[in-house]
């Protein structure tokens, strides 16, 4: 999330990906107020405008927040409120509104008062780069985008290459080439490359990139052990030993370890850990959690407020807590375990 401070109060922010706007549905509250640019419908008096509807235009407003929604279906975050300004005469003041927060939108946060608990997650030093994930063979390539425990794939690329046209016709270059260009597309800076797959392939391909202008201005490693490539490779990558080791300091690979603590410890009988929301509430109401982690399933299936004002106390606690999307195999993990998980530093009776 980009943030610029502009005084005491007042914050400016642009979510960059779907994490951030949980992060924002945790620190937005009412009697806050935001300021950015919305679309209302009003409807116009002139000679021949439609009496019946209005036109849709961009207004700039400052609202007054009454309510918070977050839509994980459709990676937004819904704000309703009354209008307390707008930049537009047609626009009453005190008027409802829904104001809708989305990925790589702007808008600017005012509060009265900040919490400690609220600076934390605007000012968290939570990972600010990407990896970018290449599963190459001769036959296809696939390429995923990481962030946090977010993945993004792009259709899998493939080069044509088989049999007696392998031997003849094939030319690896221009495959290279395609990749090069979807690579290109789909890079943010600081993204470090990560190369895998069956065979020679992927030296060959890391070969090649480190001459480009991509090359030169991002890290690439080259990682054994992944023998597959395409979309499978990709899969395999992220639920792999070779991921937690190069990636240690990741999001993807704190959380992963902490998915496979808790099933050591559930195998060992051990009672330092949480399964269910009633289960992890209950221990931090005894301030034993360590660190804990949830999927979206917990903000779907109870209560949205009593979860977003848990999740907030357990960080004002000293407690680490993680998201995990359902697009990688630790986020399924836990949405299996009851979409709510947790390490415990001494065990608490049920």
């Amino acid at each position: 999330m980009i943030t610029k401070i502009l005084d005491d109060n007042s914050i400016s922010l642009i979510p960059e990906e779907s994490d951030d706007l949980l992060i924002l549905r945790r620190i937005i509250k009412t009697g806050d107020r935001i300021v950015g640019t919305t679309s209302r419908v009003i409807k116009q008096d002139k000679e021949y405008s439609r009496p019946d509807r209005g036109d849709r235009v961009k207004i700039r407003i400052a609202l007054d927040v009454e309510k918070i929604s977050l839509d994980n279906v459709l990676d937004r975050l819904r704000v309703t409120g009354k209008i307390a300004e707008s930049n537009n005469e047609s626009v009453p003041h005190g008027s409802h509104h829904s104001f809708l927060i989305k990925v790589n939108e702007g808008f600017n946060l005012i509060k009265k008062h900040w919490e400690e608990v609220e600076k934390k997650l605007i000012h968290s030093k939570e990972q600010k780069f990407g990896f970018l994930l290449i599963a190459i063979d001769t036959s296809d390539c696939g390429i995923g985008r990481l962030k946090g425990t977010h993945l993004e794939l792009t259709p899998n690329i493939y080069s044509g290459a088989s049999g007696k046209q392998y031997k003849s016709n094939f030319n690896i270059e221009k495959f290279f080439d395609i990749i090069q260009r979807a690579v290109f597309s789909s890079l943010k800076e600081g993204d470090t490359i990560i190369i895998f797959g069956p065979g020679e392939t992927k030296k060959k391909f890391s070969n090649y990139i480190q001459k480009t202008s991509v090359g030169q201005k991002h890290k690439i490693q080259v990682i054994e052990g992944i023998d597959s490539g395409g979309e499978d490779g990709i899969y395999t990558f992220t639920k792999s030993q070779s991921m937690k080791e190069i990636m240690s300091e990741s999001k993807l690979a704190k959380v992963s370890s902490i998915i496979d603590e808790i099933m050591y410890r559930a195998n060992k009988k051990s009672r330092k850990f949480t399964m269910g929301f009633e289960e992890t509430k209950n221990a931090n109401q005894f301030g034993a959690i360590d660190s804990l982690v949830f999927s979206e399933k917990i903000i779907q299936t109870e209560d949205e407020e009593k979860i977003i004002e848990f999740l907030n106390d357990a960080e004002s606690k000293g407690v680490k807590a993680y998201s995990a999307d359902s697009t990688t195999d630790v986020g399924l993990r836990v949405t299996g375990l009851g979409g709510i998980v947790s390490l415990l530093r001494f065990p608490v009776e049920a």
